[in-house]
């Protein structure tokens, strides 16, 4: 396999999902081969043999695994279309944007197959139909709703996809052996009186740098989008038709933060915690993050003086997109600068009680119809004013997304990032890093981080993060925070 053993045994040794599907591993001392995420005992190192996808480790004479099942591995693999079409589905469903027969039809239109078709593929690759699959996740997100908010029992219902509050209670009996009013009852007795949001809880692996990722976000803020308070983060927020605001603050109980969302969210609930997650970079495993960093002299300092640190990732990536375009060759407070004059021009209003959140991000679909000069009359270059059109028409013709939907492997996103005009390497791999979350993205030509080691070239700044593989992006954070992040990208 191209890719370094040592970086991947370290990637299998975190089992983060970011890599599940990029690479497997054949364990020679049973025969089987595993996706990085297997809950199997981690193997020795010299135990493991890497492969880039599931046909190698077969060809190598491998099993797969009973247990993580390499089949269902995202498409980042080469694999067969018919996983793909499976993953596609899975991927969709978790961000909420199938919820009925006509998420399906779509689908099946990508591809020119038949829903029929589509059915069948997602029963071979999984075990189950479509309809199971929705079914869980529904029933899932209705718990969590009866036990963390306020909200009508008929409201859930409708709010996790269900046509009807008798096929709601149907499920929920049939699944749990409880009404989901008993459920309430038990654990949301005396439960805050409804107003016009609620609230949930989204756990994290503690430590967790709150004070700097909010940092962060506040130097980069969208004003009239976004706002950066000491102790929160808000937000407005567009997904499919729902609009509404959101506003993520540290939580009560340990190791959580609390979400409110707007009522005019609920019925996006799935994709909206699959964003705020990935803002927030709530799933990374910091443990084995900071031991593998520490081994370099130069960032153990850094990982003991700001335990916990993250790599924010993207609420909307086509914002983030338009972000790092502005920020190419600029300071952060130049780029925001821009960034704000930008979404004045074309984003659209909304009410929220607050006078600070007025605009929702810009649509792709208004920005690719928009020429250079209507873009470089609000203090943008001509080039960087083509290469915001070409981001935009790029999301909505579907060659490029970036707010997933589309699986290729993080070098693949890369390339095709850097296609478009005025998008170089540092510019892709920014976006990779905190658009796609990935934690191996390492902009070699920036400036700050050729500084932070010394007035490096890119190539030797290149050659001195292999040891960081393949948690590069973190140490991208520590690095810009070693300068005070004064001369950190957009």
């Amino acid at each position: 396999m191209a890719q370094d053993h040592n970086n991947l045994y370290r990637a299998l040794s975190a089992r983060d999902r970011r890599f599940d599907g990029v690479f497997f591993v054949g364990v020679t001392s049973t025969g089987v081969y595993c996706r990085p995420i297997c809950t199997v005992r981690t193997p020795k190192q010299a135990n493991c043999l890497f492969f880039d996808s599931a046909q190698e480790a077969e060809q190598a004479r491998f099993r797969p695994c009973l247990r993580c099942r390499p089949e269902l591995a995202p498409g980042n693999a080469p694999v067969d279309d018919s996983q793909r079409i499976a993953q596609l589905i899975i991927e969709r469903l978790e961000d909420g944007s199938i919820g009925s027969d006509a998420g399906l039809e779509a689908i099946a239109n990508q591809f020119e197959l038949s829903s029929r078709q589509i059915r069948r593929i997602v029963h071979k690759e999984l075990g189950v139909a479509p309809v199971q699959l929705l079914l869980t996740r529904r029933l899932l997100l209705a718990k969590r709703l009866l036990t963390d908010t306020a909200l009508p029992v008929t409201e859930i219902a409708f709010a996790s996809g269900f046509s009807s509050l008798r096929r709601f209670n149907d499920a929920f009996n049939t699944r749990y052996g409880l009404a989901p009013s008993r459920l309430r009852k038990k654990v949301a007795n005396g439960a805050a009186t409804r107003g016009e949001t609620s609230t949930l809880q989204l756990a994290y692996r503690p430590p967790y740098d709150w004070q700097g990722v909010l940092d962060f976000l506040a130097g980069r803020e969208l004003k009239g989008i976004e706002w950066v308070t000491d102790d929160s983060y808000s937000r407005t927020v567009q997904l499919g038709d729902a609009k509404g605001w959101i506003r993520v603050a540290q939580g009560k109980q340990p190791n959580t933060l609390t979400l409110e969302f707007s009522h005019g969210l609920t019925n996006v609930l799935p994709a909206l915690l699959s964003r705020v997650r990935s803002l927030f970079d709530l799933s990374a495993r910091m443990d084995v993050i900071s031991r593998h960093l520490s081994k370099d002299p130069k960032l153990a300092p850094l990982v003991k003086q700001i335990p916990g640190i993250r790599v924010p990732g993207a609420f909307n990536g086509f914002e983030l997109g338009l972000r790092a375009i502005l920020g190419q060759q600029v300071t952060v407070k130049a780029a925001t600068t821009l960034g704000c004059r930008f979404v004045e021009a074309f984003g659209e209003p909304i009410e929220t009680p607050y006078p600070e959140l007025h605009r929702l991000t810009p649509a792709p679909a208004r920005v690719a119809t928009a020429t250079i000069d209507d873009i470089a009359k609000h203090g943008i270059v001509s080039m960087r004013s083509r290469s915001i059109i070409a981001l935009a028409q790029a999301q909505v013709t579907g060659t490029l997304a970036l707010d997933g939907g589309v699986i290729y492997k993080p070098e693949e996103a890369i390339r095709r990032l850097a296609e478009l005009p005025g998008i170089g390497p540092w510019t892709a791999h920014y976006v990779a890093m905190r658009a796609f979350n990935w934690p191996d993205a390492f902009p070699k030509e920036d400036i700050a981080i050729r500084n932070a080691l010394g007035g490096v070239s890119a190539k030797e700044a290149e050659a001195l993060s292999q040891s960081w593989r393949p948690w590069r992006s973190y140490a991208v954070m520590l690095l810009w925070r070693s300068l005070g992040m004064k001369q950190e990208p957009a």
